[in-house]
């Protein structure tokens, strides 16, 4: 089992880790998101992603990543943590962090051969298909858990309090 820090990688060191693994012939899966608070949909979603390749990478939205997205009270967990979370599956092989609103500079730079979103997303839509698509990478959808959301769980917390 790998050590949790060697999985959280910068995208310059997992890019030479890809090539490594591609010489190698492995099938390399990508997805991201903010996994603000880990909840079991996440952790289905992540082994179902893994099931499709040899080594699933996640990229995680920094904290001013999802700030922009969801709004200036998210994050409800720092990047940090949720980087060691995220490395902490046995699902996940690697973790990169990125900073802008999409991953497909990350994309782009990691070249996946699938990339994958939840089922929530219309394949067309998932940012970097097209891109994936142009050099013969696979675009895969996930079956989501109903009702297991981050959100859902914000907003459950809060009626509680």
């Amino acid at each position: 089992m790998q050590n949790l820090e060697t999985k959280i990688k910068n995208l310059a060191q997992l890019k030479k880790t890809v090539k490594q693994l591609r010489a190698k012939g492995k099938i390399i899966v990508f997805t991201n998101g903010c996994f603000d608070i880990l909840h079991y949909g996440h952790v289905k979603y992540l082994q179902d992603a893994k099931d499709l390749g040899d080594f699933l990478i996640v990229a995680v939205n920094s904290d001013f990543s999802v700030s922009r997205i969801k709004g200036k009270r998210r994050p409800i967990v720092q990047e940090g943590d949720r980087l060691k979370i995220i490395a902490a599956l046995q699902s996940v092989d690697f973790v990169v962090k990125f900073n802008q609103t999409t991953p497909l500079k990350t994309i782009k730079a990691l070249k996946p051969d699938i990339l994958v979103k939840g089922s929530d997303w219309p394949k067309e839509e998932i940012v970097g298909s097209a891109y994936a698509a142009s050099y013969g990478g696979k675009v895969k959808t996930v079956k989501l858990i109903p009702g297991r959301s981050t959100t859902n769980l914000i907003d459950k917390i809060a009626k509680k309090t």
